[in-house]
């Protein structure tokens, strides 16, 4: 894929509603292959946990990607209630996603789309999982998981957004057709620690020629 091809890919997506077809076709030239074997849609009487039921109304996974260090990584659509928002209900949906990822073969991390019923706008988010070896009071060494923060990884996209940020991103991951991503390079394409340090690096370039 050249850049025009990925600069059209990622600007359709990015700036218009939320579009199951669209969404799909990013995510797999974004990582170059999928395995759709044990993907699920939506469906009547999906079971939601309690502790997640006033924000999620139904998942849906595409499949599944794994990286070339063995990495999991699960494709999500979470469908909100219509009670739930956005902006609010960030830490809920990331925890959310977290619960799904210990119950299933402890994947690694997420690609998601939380897609709300009232708004025009989407989240774009990454997900990841840190599984650290700690001692246990009774002496045993056992594994815990920890969430990376959501404010790294997550961007706001669809209907009136400019969403310039997220366009640029993905952009050498779509040109790249040849080397599968690992997880390491998802996340920085993620990352706003990134942009705001080329964002400084180009101002202080400008300020020297000036």
């Amino acid at each position: 894929m050249n850049r025009d091809q990925a600069n059209a890919l990622v600007s359709q997506i990015f700036t218009q509603a939320f579009d199951k077809n669209r969404f799909r076709n990013f995510t797999l030239n974004l990582v170059n292959h999928i395995d759709e074997s044990k993907a699920f849609a939506p469906r009547t009487g999906q079971y939601i946990k309690k502790a997640f039921e006033h924000h999620v109304h139904s998942l849906e996974r595409f499949g599944t990607y794994t990286s070339p260090e063995n990495e999991k990584l699960d494709i999500l659509i979470v469908h909100l209630t219509a009670n739930s928002k956005l902006e609010r209900a960030r830490t809920a949906i990331r925890n959310f996603v977290a619960d799904h990822l210990k119950a299933r073969d402890e994947k690694d991390a997420a690609l998601v789309a939380f897609v709300s019923p009232t708004e025009k706008q989407w989240r774009f988010s990454y997900v990841k999982m840190e599984y650290a070896t700690v001692e246990k009071e009774s002496g045993k060494v056992g594994v815990e998981a920890h969430l990376t923060p959501a404010r790294r990884f997550s961007y706001i996209v669809g209907e009136g957004e400019s969403c310039h940020t997220a366009q640029t991103r993905f952009l050498d991951l779509l040109q790249d057709t040849e080397t599968d991503p690992v997880l390491t390079d998802i996340e920085e394409a993620f990352s706003v620690e990134a942009v705001t340090k080329e964002y400084f690096t180009k101002y202080a370039e400008l300020f020297e020629d000036i």
